[in-house]
């Protein structure tokens, strides 16, 4: 998939256009320490370690995919497909903050969203991140729980719910 300056998915002709697009690829273990610092740029205090990042790589079934542009990596989401729950988890997803609105986060999502193969995805966000839980509504998520003193400052973590 391709953003046309990270605004819409396109077939990828923008590119030859001489616009910056943004391609959605998988993710591996050769982008673990640009994925680590996309993480602390995007999570601070609650960055995943280097541990989670290499199990998420290396664990079969995990869906790694990442956001390029101009040879950086400035988006990535993470989606574990526990079958056995018969519910797929967004574990993290992010996009780096010189990149946020222009529609990366959602192209993120929707892959992610496609390698699934659960009915159900859940995913958990910040009570105070309105933009997310915004981006989470239109893509026709819902609260379902909220896990107190989630995150590493305390606050509140919303667990949100979607059938596909």
């Amino acid at each position: 998939m391709v953003l046309d300056d990270g605004r819409r998915a396109t077939d990828g002709g923008s590119a030859a256009r001489g616009r910056s697009s943004v391609v959605i690829l998988p993710a591996s273990l050769p982008d673990l320490f640009a994925i680590h610092a996309l993480e602390k740029a995007c999570f601070g205090p609650d960055a995943w370690g280097y541990f989670e990042i290499v199990l998420a790589l290396v664990i079969p079934g995990h869906t790694c995919l990442k956001a390029v542009t101009d040879d950086r990596l400035v988006g990535l989401v993470i989606g574990d497909p526990r079958p056995f729950e018969r519910i797929g988890w967004v574990e993290t997803i992010g996009v780096h903050p010189d990149y946020q609105r222009r529609h990366i986060g959602e192209a993120l999502l929707a892959a992610c969203e496609t390698a699934l193969p659960q009915p159900v995805i859940r995913l958990t966000v910040r009570a105070s991140n309105s933009p997310a839980i915004a981006l989470y509504t239109k893509r026709r998520y819902r609260r379902v729980d909220l896990w107190q003193r989630y995150y590493a400052s305390g606050e509140d973590g919303i667990v949100m719910e979607k059938h596909k």
